[in-house]
């Protein structure tokens, strides 16, 4: 139990880090954009501010089920890497079909995915709320003078 609780720690970390990592990268584009999101018009921009952020959002949870999938694969826990990408995707998402089980004395490392996943989710939606929140102020303020 304390091996799978081990595990499923350093893999949330890894994942969190992950996201704080997509985030800053986030956060490096729009700052490198400021002057031109800023200038009107703003619809536009708050359209590919949108589009940006979802992309980089879904490429942190990509990666982040990717990471978890290639560790419980190279664990031995599934027969190939199709089974074990399945399982977390489906796990991560919190979907949880049942239909492709991680091995009974290491089921606890499976509700592990799904708590990952519950916190990155949460993070894609900060993530999301943030960036538009943080480009609206910063025009609004330019108009303002």
């Amino acid at each position: 139990m304390f091996e799978q609780i081990a595990i499923g720690s350093l893999m949330m970390v890894a994942s969190v880090i992950l996201s704080g990592m997509t985030f800053w990268l986030l956060e490096l584009a729009f700052a490198q954009s400021a002057h031109w999101l800023v200038q009107p018009p703003h619809r536009l921009k708050l359209f590919v501010v949108v589009i940006g952020t979802a992309l980089g959002v879904m490429a942190m949870v990509t990666l982040s089920v990717w990471l978890w999938a290639v560790v419980l694969y190279l664990m031995g826990h599934f027969a190939g890497f199709e089974p074990a990408m399945y399982f977390t995707l489906v796990t991560f998402t919190t979907l949880g079909y049942g239909d492709v089980l991680m091995p009974a004395e290491w089921r606890i490392l499976g509700g592990l995915v799904a708590v990952n996943g519950l916190v990155v989710f949460g993070l894609t939606t900060a993530m999301m709320v943030e960036a538009l929140r943080h480009v609206r102020i910063r025009q609004i303020e330019f108009l303002k003078g």
